[in-house]
């Protein structure tokens, strides 16, 4: 025993001796196998994630149109994002709103959900749990919104409303400014239940049961106080990711937007950071001048992100 603590401790000394780079590469070469298997992912994650962020980020120094080489204009392109571009101030408004209800309410709509939903028994929870899941899956949810809304007698809600004389004539929902940012709110939230939705129903699912037994000794007395004290610090892996997937992910809705709206929106009253790169990016081609958007985009989620995590580290205490 005595040659055993002393070689732990002459390890010891070793491990403080080194540098650390000389530890890491130790470690990795004393754990080169799962290293190796966990190659494939990295080199991946590298290629596809991490390099297009750097280059974005190169570029947006830049001005490139992708046919010639890329003139370094150092701050030119955010100095025009705030001083001369009066639509990205207009998209960052509707990007913060947009983002700021969506994402928290689809995020508590998706706890909600997941908690009535896991009350129920396994053969109804699969069924309910499709019911639910099945908008967010599908490419062409937005045709039912434009079927209800339709600018003409034949749209649901018109013919609705003209019928019970509310109004007289129908209503241009999606060409009037005054209703396309609720309504594509309401379709937004709609088709959130995704994957944060599934990750929530799963964390429910891996709770120990024993724990509410020994929360009941200690005096917890009703559901929301279970919820509080025992289910939601035991899940709370499965309640920041799915918090990330809401909140980050609000900001770049756009796709049905455009579907509901066209592209640009009326009087730009839906234009969001996604339209405004899409425009600069993939019409125009100002590759420098779109990444400048893309690195702004990717900054304010890295910062919802970091928000995200301050408020929910502090759930259950």
């Amino acid at each position: 025993m005595a040659k055993i603590k002393s070689a732990e401790a002459k390890t010891q000394v070793d491990i403080h001796k080194m540098s650390k780079a000389a530890y890491t590469w130790r470690e990795m070469k004393k754990y080169k196998t799962g290293y190796f298997l966990l190659a494939p992912f990295y080199i991946l994650f590298t290629i596809f994630i991490i390099l297009p962020v750097l280059l974005s980020v190169f570029f947006s120094f830049t001005i490139f149109n992708m046919l010639e080489p890329p003139e370094f204009v150092f701050m030119q392109n955010y100095v025009r994002l705030f001083l001369d571009d009066d639509i990205f101030l207009l998209a960052i408004k509707n990007t913060l709103i947009f983002a700021g209800i969506t994402g928290p309410v689809s995020y508590l709509l998706s706890l909600l959900f997941a908690w009535f939903i896991n009350e129920l028994s396994p053969r109804v929870r699969k069924f309910v749990t499709l019911v639910f899941y099945a908008p967010s899956i599908s490419g062409n949810v937005y045709i039912i919104w434009t079927i209800l809304f339709s600018g003409d007698q034949y749209g649901l809600v018109n013919g609705f409303l003209i019928d019970i004389g509310l109004i007289n004539s129908p209503i241009q929902f999606f060409t009037n400014p005054t209703y396309i940012m609720p309504l594509v709110i309401v379709v937004a939230l709609w088709t959130s239940l995704g994957t944060s939705f599934l990750s929530l129903i799963a964390g429910f699912q891996v709770v120990d049961r024993t724990l509410y037994e020994a929360a009941a000794i200690d005096g917890v007395k009703n559901r929301w106080q279970e919820l509080w004290s025992v289910t939601l610090p035991t899940m709370r892996p499965q309640l920041m990711f799915a918090a990330v997937m809401s909140i980050t992910g609000a900001f770049g809705f756009g796709a049905i937007i455009t579907a509901l709206c066209g592209f640009p929106s009326p009087e730009y009253c839906a234009h969001t950071i996604m339209h405004h790169l899409q425009d600069y990016g993939n019409t125009r081609f100002e590759m420098g001048y779109a990444s400048a958007i893309a690195t702004l985009l990717f900054f304010m989620q890295i910062g919802a992100n970091a928000l995200i995590r301050n408020l929910l580290s502090k759930v259950g205490k």
